[in-house]
């Protein structure tokens, strides 16, 4: 019996091969199939919402293979990615051979791995379901809203703001986050604060204690305010305690600190953002990979579970294996009794499903390195640190507070010292995990290696009644700070918390709100830009249910019960769609463009006197005259309003052209350098020099290729006789000659589907080979 299973991806038919006899046939999807129509009435509204799909241009190929294959097959096995994107892909197979006529009376099985092992993939195989149409409705659901949003609100943002904008469904609410977030900065009020805190000794081991009640007072934040405040109670406490501290408690206590729970995928986003620098789809990238299998000598295997989960649960095999694992490496004093068993949160996490882990505990990384890249390493690495980490003891931290006073106890001046010693590493022996920003997490909630100080010091054996030497007693100055900026991981834990998406869909609501230019990295945070915050305005003004966290959080709960058969998809969409459309309608007759991109001030133009307005630009924002263009007056945001803007000059530098100084100048691209004689002089130059990759010009042979940014902040590579050559291609250049056809160079490309291979650029060429990427830091520009 001849059969054919289909999978989503080469690499994982490429690892199943070695399990599946010869008996199966196993071809890939290349992903999705099938997509909407793009264009209005995909989704057909008066027909109670059916979607219209069309084959997806670059994987008909694909499609006719699977369609050739299974005219001459007996039996079809789904095995797509067990998740609703898979499941859906799986039925739109089903359709398009169900279509092609090629399925007849042939058994239809679907079956799902939750691990690419020979155990797993046989277990499935042999105990197949049927599809899901539960799973299928709530992802045609989902991609319905999706597409309605969009469809919808698309037009109406290019009409009052500017061409080329979009809106998301779940991206507009994560806009909100990181532009509220901005704006709660910019309203900070910074406050001045002092701490007093003292030096001591005692047989030469010295500490700092940190002073907490002043004149029988406890101290709060803003007790003490300024440095004149601050000097007064220095010097009265240095005289109360004429150079000694009278020790007058010791407070001793022991502590447990438990592991964290196995990765679920935003916690795996999240700390290989913080350890590794790593963007959330890089991470599930590379995930991908070590799911679908790495060849590690004897074929390729899958390394981890499923990288797409919400589940915290472990399967008992694997609970076995990693205690029985941890005995032998650890010793059997760090075995609990019992296996640790963590809750998971989602309420619509399957069983079925597992945290993410180690196909195989004994698969240590140090064993498998050479096989791996360096990224997958990390990645890896990290994974199977957490998830033996989690079945260990809890560490065991003795702490201890001491109160001491400064003169007669009844003054009431007391400082405190904190300290702790590890008494039993535990789990810590492993693995820690990292948090977002130290001062997020107060001192008190800390342990050793997270960030607090106070939790790290050792304290030397104090008794009561005990003086303890004065070194001197020192004020020091704080100001408070507005809450830190989203980075991804914060942004991520964000999402999660609200309700907001769902495992698969966090990287892709990062990467979209960035590749519309809705939001910019700045020192890893995200900042919104002008436009962004533009489109926010207009969303949170406008649809503001629509980009509601309760709202957006409790649409997803509908389309996880859907997934459940709690609920049918087609009264979800419309109890969605009827007030949606009357508001899309509404606001496309009754609002105007300039309600929109227009910010009323309180000021006057200096040239006419008319009220001067904030407006958006094709620079950003900026102050304008609201009677423009009969009155063409604007200024800077932040100029202040009759500053005269004085051309800041670049130092030690002339034109090359004319001698003419050279200034800083600020273009429809952003700041870069020009000739202070403009227009006569019409010299410009970049803000950043290029970077040389050293690499000879293949065409011309004069230069070399230049590393440059383009208009839209893409990295290209093009020759340094531009415009005398025009050579350039999107790839970073490598000087080696291709081997297959011999052009002077290659380029280092990065692709979901293949990783990263050193690639010929020449179109007619097709040579392609592996390449690791060695720097973490260092991934190459994907066009």
């Amino acid at each position: 019996m001849k059969n054919l299973l289909i999978v989503e991806s080469p690499a994982k038919a490429k690892t199943l091969k070695k399990y599946l006899g010869k008996d199966f046939e196993i071809l890939a999807s290349y992903g999705h199939v099938r997509d909407l129509l793009p264009k209005e009435g995909a989704v057909d509204i008066e027909h109670d919402f059916s979607m219209n799909y069309q084959l997806i241009e670059k994987n008909e190929k694909h499609v006719d293979a699977i369609v050739k294959a299974m005219k001459k097959a007996d039996v079809l096995y789904l095995a797509t990615d067990p998740d609703r994107e898979g499941e859906a892909i799986s039925w739109h197979l089903y359709e398009i051979l169900k279509q092609k006529k090629c399925l007849k009376d042939k058994p239809v099985h679907r079956v799902a791995f939750y691990e690419i092992t020979k155990r797993a993939v046989n277990a499935a195989v042999e105990n197949p379901r049927e599809l899901s149409m539960e799973l299928v409705n709530a992802q045609q659901a989902r991609r319905a809203l999706d597409y309605l949003v969009g469809f919808n609100l698309s037009p109406l943002l290019w009409k009052k703001i500017r061409r080329g904008l979009s809106a998301g469904r779940v991206q507009s609410p994560a806009l909100r986050m990181i532009v509220e977030r901005e704006e709660e900065i910019e309203k900070f009020i910074v406050r001045e604060y002092w701490s007093i805190a003292a030096s001591l000794t005692k047989k030469g081991e010295r500490f700092p204690a940190k002073l907490t009640h002043y004149q029988d007072k406890k101290l709060e934040q803003f007790s003490i305010t300024d440095g004149e405040q601050a000097a007064q109670a220095q010097e009265t406490l240095l005289r109360a305690a004429a150079g000694k501290l009278v020790v007058t408690k010791v407070d001793k206590k022991q502590r447990k600190r438990n592991p964290s729970p196995p990765f679920i995928t935003s916690t795996l986003q999240q700390e290989a953002s913080r350890k590794l620098g790593f963007t959330a789809q890089r991470t599930m990238r590379l995930a991908q990979q070590l799911y679908e299998g790495i060849d590690t000598g004897s074929g390729a295997v899958g390394l981890i579970t499923y990288m797409r989960t919400d589940s915290v649960n472990l399967a008992q095999d694997a609970l076995a294996e990693i205690r029985e694992l941890i005995a032998v490496r650890y010793g059997k004093d760090n075995v609990p009794a019992q296996p640790h068993v963590y809750k998971t949160k989602s309420k619509n996490a399957q069983e079925a499903h597992e945290a993410i882990r180690p196909t195989a505990a004994e698969r240590v990384p140090e064993s498998i390195k050479d096989s791996l890249s360096a990224d997958q390493y990390k990645l890896y690495d990290l994974i199977w640190k957490r998830t033996i980490a989690c079945q260990m003891i809890p560490a065991t931290l003795d702490t201890v507070a001491v109160d001491m006073v400064a003169g007669d106890a009844s003054e009431g001046n007391i400082f405190r010292a904190n300290g702790s010693v590890i008494v039993d590493l535990g789990f810590m022996a492993v693995y820690q995990e990292s948090v977002d920003d130290a001062k997020d997490t107060p001192a008190s909630a800390g342990a050793p290696g997270t960030g607090s100080s106070d939790d790290e010091r050792r304290l030397p054996a104090l008794l009561v009644g005990e003086k303890v030497d004065v070194l001197g007693i020192e004020p020091e100055q704080h100001f408070t700070e507005p809450p830190p900026r989203y980075g991804e991981a914060s942004l991520i834990k964000a999402l999660e918390e609200h309700g907001i998406g769902r495992p698969s869909t966090y990287a892709s609501i990062i990467s979209t709100l960035q590749q519309r230019e809705y939001v910019e990295l700045d020192k890893r945070r995200f900042k919104p830009t002008d436009v962004g915050r533009i489109v926010n305005k207009f969303l949170t003004e406008y649809f503001t249910q629509y980009v509601d966290y309760d709202f957006t959080a409790h649409l997803e709960d509908e389309l996880d019960a859907v997934s459940r058969g709690e609920k049918e998809w087609v009264p979800l969409l419309r109890n969605f769609w009827t007030p949606f459309k009357a508001l899309v309608d509404n606001t496309e007759e009754n609002v105007e463009r300039k309600d929109v991109t227009q910010e009323a001030m309180d000021e006057a133009c200096p040239k006419c006197s008319k009220p001067l307005s904030i407006r958006l630009g094709r620079r950003g924002r900026f102050i304008g005259c609201t009677t423009y263009p009969e009155c063409d007056y604007t200024r800077n945001l932040n100029e202040e309003a009759g500053a005269e803007t004085v051309p800041e000059v670049v130092e030690g530098r002339t034109c090359p052209k004319c001698d003419s100084a050279l200034i800083m100048r600020m273009g429809r691209y952003g700041k870069f350098i020009g000739c202070s004689t403009y227009p006569e002089c019409k010299h410009i130059e970049p803000l950043e020099k290029p970077a040389d990759t050293g690499v000879d010009c293949p065409v011309c042979h004069k230069g070399t290729l230049l590393k440059r940014k383009s208009r839209y902040g893409k990295i290209f590579y093009s020759c340094a006789t531009y415009p005398d050559c025009t050579y350039a291609i999107w790839n970073e250049p490598v000087k080696e000659p291709c081997p297959k056809c011999q052009w002077p160079l290659l380029t280092i490309k990065t692709t979901k589907r293949r990783g990263t291979e050193k690639v010929c650029p020449q179109k007619e060429c097709d040579h392609a080979e592996p390449h690791a990427v060695e720097d973490a830091s260092a991934e190459s520009t994907v066009q």
